[in-house]
């Protein structure tokens, strides 16, 4: 290894007599060491420079929204079309295909795909025509679940990530697609104690094996009149941290079966589909196949609801409260198609208590 010289650590500790003087290191025959053996792998970074020069250029797995060896999160809120996307790339990318607005530029490869929300019967059923005429996917995709009887382990997480190391293995395949990050938790992925261990540990996976991820998750309850952004994400701070790129779906004000697609991180490109250039699709199922259908660019903002519209929500929060005035302020924000904090906050500027 040229220019090199092995790195030896050396602790240095304050003299409690005179602070702020560090004492000698301590012998180096005791702390020398292999950097093999390091935590930190140490080079110059031309010679870094010259590794990445022989390594190939990453291409487009969903167009420039998730590239090859990133550790991508998808996010929407319950019932957008998380997993129905989800589907829809784990086939473009077995099959080589794509679209105008979202191109595929690499080799049409194998996928694993984590279904850990449908079971079996339910994905026949997006996938069929009421159970007949199947679609048919490409052999080189793998669908996982879970083995119900091993879902109650204490390291559940732990035994999940070591099996899927073992499938990555086996079928060598090197896309994942995990769906959805939920299910890989026992506690609320807002605490940093959750979220950082897991996004560590599948990073980690990731770069053993030069693999690509895409993740689902599920974002909070969101209204319609705000713009998505990256706290969008339940525990958003870590994740967001980990991830190499993120992308949303929002729910149209428009129409009940319109969505809108967001780019909201990019680490290899520059982001195309911010708020002025978001992708318009659709939610249709022609034949056997339930997927979305892009339709073109737009902006944001024509997806939001509009000022009018806040004044006629107030007034439906205002009237249900008079209603019913036991309601907590989730079960209002559920009932109205808002969120908490709009209810709390109208309540509060109309002088009305709220628990």
């Amino acid at each position: 290894m040229s220019g090199f010289k092995e790195f030896v650590p050396i602790d240095i500790h304050v003299n409690s007599n005179r602070a702020g003087r560090a004492t000698s290191p301590r012998s180096p025959d005791k702390t020398k060491q292999s950097i093999s053996d390091n935590l930190l792998t140490i080079k110059p970074a031309n010679e870094w420079i010259d590794i990445a020069k022989n390594q190939p250029m990453p291409n487009m797995l969903f167009g420039p929204l998730w590239h090859e060896g990133e550790l991508c999160i998808l996010t929407a809120d319950t019932n957008v079309g998380k997993s129905i996307l989800g589907v829809q790339i784990a086939d473009c990318i077995t099959k080589g295909t794509g679209n105008s607005y979202l191109p595929f530029r690499a080799v049409p490869q194998s996928v694993i795909y984590g279904d850990f929300e449908l079971s079996y019967k339910q994905f026949e059923n997006r996938y069929s025509t009421d159970y007949s005429n199947h679609y048919r996917f490409s052999e080189n995709l793998f669908r996982l679940e879970i083995n119900p009887d091993f879902s109650e382990l204490v390291d559940f997480n732990e035994q999940l990530l070591l099996n899927l190391e073992l499938l990555v293995e086996q079928t060598g395949s090197r896309v994942i697609i995990i769906d959805n990050l939920t299910f890989l938790r026992t506690q609320s992925m807002d605490t940093a104690k959750e979220a950082l261990p897991l996004m560590q540990k599948l990073k980690s996976l990731k770069t053993k094996y030069g693999l690509s991820m895409l993740v689902l998750a599920h974002s909070p309850k969101r209204s319609l009149f705000n713009a998505l952004t990256r706290n969008d994400i339940a525990g958003s701070k870590h994740l967001a941290n980990f991830a190499d790129s993120i992308f949303a779906i929002g729910e149209s004000a428009q129409d009940k079966s319109f969505r809108y697609i967001k780019q909201l991180k990019s680490r290899a490109v520059e982001i195309v589909f911010d708020a002025e250039n978001v992708i318009e699709c659709q939610l249709t199922k022609a034949s056997n196949f339930l997927k979305f259908e892009f339709t073109g660019i737009g902006t944001e903002k024509n997806h939001l609801k509009e000022e009018q519209d806040k004044e006629e929500l107030e007034e439906k929060i205002l009237l249900f409260r008079k209603n019913n005035p036991t309601a907590s302020l989730r079960e209002m924000a559920n009932h109205l198609g808002t969120n908490a904090v709009r209810v709390m906050r109208t309540l509060k500027r109309n002088n009305i208590e709220c628990e």
